[in-house]
């Protein structure tokens, strides 16, 4: 199979993500910052990175600002051709995150921007290029939080397109519009955290091994894969087949969580795509996402360090 083809991360509320380091970080003072990043980012492209880090392809589209387009087209240049851009272009200009991390504390501050770009117009015109994209049997990954402002009937336009053409559907995302477009039965595997889960099954839930594949069970006569990222805990995934839990058996100094859940997608839908059986799939899931928690993903081929990440995955009854 050609991954380029197959592959595809679809961000509607693409952003570029500034993060600023700094030592013993105090509110309300004038500080110096020990370093900063600017990346073209959102969910969705963070998913095409992460399987760009594996050494698998994937076709990033979704929403861009035409006034940062060329900038994002610059950036992504250099990892063609385990990304190709394939971006739908709006009037306007991408959001900004921006993430202050104080490196002493293990601290983390995340200011989000509201995103401008989706819109009924928008998200017709990413449709219509979707459709000329998939592939049957492909992977379309719809990851990142999905506006408010727009109709909920627009932003199921582009996922019943990809739907439609035989591909399989992964929803990542948060807030009321992540149930109700899970309640269409159109999605393959979605990727909640464990309070987003309680919000799907409109429980409490409880960060407990029984407790989750109790209420994961719940969702699937609408979705066929849940995949549950529990930070430190390691990760759950249900399907009628199987539950498996997995952790990370070592413990190293956590260098940041921003990413993390993005970089576990791509891990798990890597090893599917390569047909690795349920619990090899979370191994190395896991194994990506603790990577990346590390900060190893940034200094690191995959290669160099997949067998330092030692991973434990046992089936849950």
């Amino acid at each position: 199979m050609n991954n380029a083809l197959s592959i595809i991360t679809v961000g509607i509320s693409p952003s570029w993500d500034v993060t600023a380091y700094g030592k013993n970080l105090r509110w309300g003072e004038h500080q110096q910052i020990s370093g900063q990043t600017f990346t073209a980012a959102g969910k969705a492209l963070n998913v095409s990175k992460a399987l760009a880090w594996l050494g698998c392809e994937s076709i990033a589209a979704g929403l861009w600002g035409d006034s940062d387009y060329e900038q994002m087209k610059r950036e992504l240049n250099s990892l063609y051709p385990l990304i190709t851009t394939q971006m739908t272009i709006i009037p306007g200009r991408t959001r900004w995150n921006i993430t202050i991390v104080d490196t002493d504390s293990s601290r983390e501050m995340h200011l989000r921007s509201k995103s401008d770009l989706a819109g009924a117009a928008a998200c017709a015109k990413l449709a219509d290029d979707l459709q000329r994209l998939v592939t049957k049997d492909g992977i379309c990954v719809f990851s990142g939080s999905l506006p408010d402002s727009c109709a909920l009937d627009d932003l199921i336009r582009p996922i019943r397109t990809c739907h439609n053409a035989g591909a399989k559907i992964v929803l990542d995302s948060s807030g009321p519009a992540l149930k109700k477009i899970v309640d269409t039965g159109l999605v393959w595997l979605i990727k909640p955290n464990v309070l987003e889960l309680g919000e799907l099954i409109e429980e409490h839930i409880d960060n407990n091994d029984s407790k989750i594949a109790r209420a994961a069970k719940k969702l699937l006569e609408k979705t066929e894969v849940v995949l549950i990222s529990r930070g430190s805990s390691g990760a759950t995934v249900v399907t009628r087949r199987a539950t498996f839990k997995g952790i990370c058996n070592k413990r190293k100094k956590v260098s940041s969580t921003v990413g993390c859940g993005d970089y576990l997608l791509a891990g798990f839908l890597n090893g599917i795509y390569n047909g690795s059986q349920l619990d090899q799939a979370l191994k190395l899931a896991i194994k990506t996402a603790t990577a990346k928690a590390w900060g190893w993903s940034e200094c690191h081929k995959w290669k160099q360090i997949e067998q330092d990440v030692e991973v434990e995955v046992r089936k849950i009854r």
